[in-house]
């Protein structure tokens, strides 16, 4: 057989395997995923652990919400989002995140 169309047969049951398993995650968690109040906080460091603890909200405990760590995806604790007018996140108080208004 020839080496491309080999690629080419085990790229498609590659991408027809992750088809499924997206097919049976939604249906596991019946097609929802409901975003939790608040914002992912500010990274302060590099990047984090590269795993993939959650991948939406709906997956963490109590108030904490699925946040990018700069590798993979991990539940944390949110923060609000800034009421005042503001440009940047560095207009809001504490770990409060911009929600820019222009």
């Amino acid at each position: 057989m020839d080496m491309n169309v080999s690629a080419r047969c085990a790229l498609f049951l590659f991408l027809l395997a992750f088809v499924d398993l997206k097919i049976v995650s939604a249906a596991e968690t019946g097609g929802t995923s409901t975003a939790k109040p608040g914002v992912c906080p500010r990274r302060r460091w590099g990047i984090g652990i590269c795993v993939e603890l959650c991948s939406n909200d709906s997956d963490c405990p109590n108030d904490e919400k699925c946040c990018f760590n700069g590798c993979g995806h991990v539940c944390i604790a949110s923060t609000q989002m800034c009421a005042e007018y503001c440009y940047q996140d560095g207009h809001c108080p504490e770990e409060q995140k911009c929600c820019r208004i222009f």
